[in-house]
């Protein structure tokens, strides 16, 4: 068995050498200039310092404010021009509009059928159109203004009761609850602490959210992800999502369900997929995609916390 494993740590890297050249272009493109890259990792190892921005801008100032890099296989462009980023985001946006696919991202936006992922297409623009039209319109804004004076009402009292008894008060966790809430509250009708499960899938999301796969970067490698446990890890995360996300629908769909769920952007999803009213045939991917942007997408909610 030793002698398998050691012939295996042999053969490996010559057959990773091997598919590299075979991979490699035969015609040179047409690319910025740039610093010397390593075959596999590029110029990963010119990235290994805390001053992330000073090696780039010292990196730009010997090959020019528009200089081409390789991060494990995936071409990147450094801009350090005002004028050339001006030239490529306004003038060229098109071709620099859509999120890079990873992995993670293809799971936990059900392929793509959420906003936030979907790469720019007609599809996007409609679900863009219908989102901005029939689910965030003003009137419906400031229909949940009562919602987050609640909140916010709540999260003061608590603080204050806190304060006469002399108790320390974390102020994160204080925010980072305040935010939840109001998640959930417009996004399915109930209150944050009502579903405590919901911090749980939270933590998990983000955890998930920040791994690293070697078959984003190498998608013929993406057996040494699943060797691992990274992808298993990924659909246990996808699961207990959906659950997530299956549960509060059902309660929607029940006739018994509370009046105080009327109105929520879940309710006004399932009125949209029932009426076909709107230009996308809406499906409960769709609509579990939309609550996956609604809920925070991949931390969201701590990211409004920190911004309070």
């Amino acid at each position: 068995m030793v002698m398998v494993i050691t012939w295996l740590l042999i053969a490996l890297p010559i057959i990773l050498i091997i598919i590299y050249l075979l991979r490699w272009p035969s015609a040179k493109p047409r690319r910025p200039p740039g610093p010397p890259r390593l075959p596999f990792i590029g110029n990963l190892l010119q990235y290994t310092t805390y001053n992330f921005h000073i090696a780039l801008a010292n990196l730009s100032r010997k090959f020019g404010p528009l200089m081409y890099m390789e991060l494990m296989g995936k071409p990147v462009i450094v801009i350090s021009s005002a004028k050339i980023a001006k030239e490529a985001l306004k003038h060229n946006d098109l071709a620099f509009s859509n999120r890079p696919s990873t992995i993670t991202s293809a799971k936990l936006s059900y392929h793509y059928h959420d906003i936030a992922n979907s790469p720019y297409s007609e599809y996007w623009r409609e679900m863009r159109k219908m989102v901005g039209l029939r689910l965030f319109t003003l009137k419906q804004v400031n229909s949940f203004r009562p919602v987050r004076e609640d909140e916010v009402s709540r999260m003061v009292k608590a603080i204050s009761r806190q304060a006469d008894s002399r108790q320390l008060v974390n102020l994160n966790e204080a925010t980072m609850s305040l935010s939840s809430s109001i998640i959930c509250r417009v996004a399915v009708g109930k209150r944050y602490d009502e579903k405590r499960r919901f911090d749980r899938h939270l933590g998990e999301l983000q955890t998930v959210s920040m791994e690293i796969f070697v078959g984003d970067c190498f998608p013929w490698l993406i057996w040494i992800d699943r060797l691992c446990g990274k992808v298993s890890r990924l659909e246990k995360v996808f699961d207990d999502m959906d659950s997530f996300y299956q549960e509060v629908i059902d309660e929607h769909l029940s006739p018994n369900r509370p009046r105080f769920m009327d109105g929520d952007i879940l309710d006004l999803l399932i009125r949209l997929k029932e009426e076909r009213s709107s230009s996308v045939q809406l499906d409960w991917e769709h609509i579990k995609g939309i609550l996956l942007v609604r809920f925070g997408h991949f931390g969201g909610a701590n990211f409004n916390s920190v911004s309070l």
